[in-house]
């Protein structure tokens, strides 16, 4: 009876421990490719950081353009307020 009863507790047992196995073996192989997530810029980020970059020199251009023009307002006879020749935002 009592052989019985083992064998029928027998799956549970070793179910829980073939689970823990596999989590135990896998484990490197997830912790890898989080690595490899964490250390690798995605396509979409790359667009992302280069939109931010971008915006972030167009407005230091408005900022520049805009200084020099109420700088140079009625002076563009003067050689530095004939034409614009700052920062350029362009690639």
């Amino acid at each position: 009876m009592r052989k019985v009863f083992m064998l029928a507790l027998a799956p549970l047992l070793i179910g829980g421990c073939v689970r823990t196995f596999a989590s135990v073996a896998t484990a490197p192989v997830r912790v890898t490719g989080k690595l490899v997530d964490w250390t690798t810029t995605s396509q979409s980020e790359a667009d992302r950081n280069y939109g931010r970059k971008m915006r972030k020199a167009e407005e230091r251009e408005g900022r520049e353009r805009r200084a020099w023009a109420k700088r140079c307002k009625g002076r563009e006879s003067q050689p530095e307020c004939e034409h614009y020749s700052g920062f350029r935002a362009a690639g």
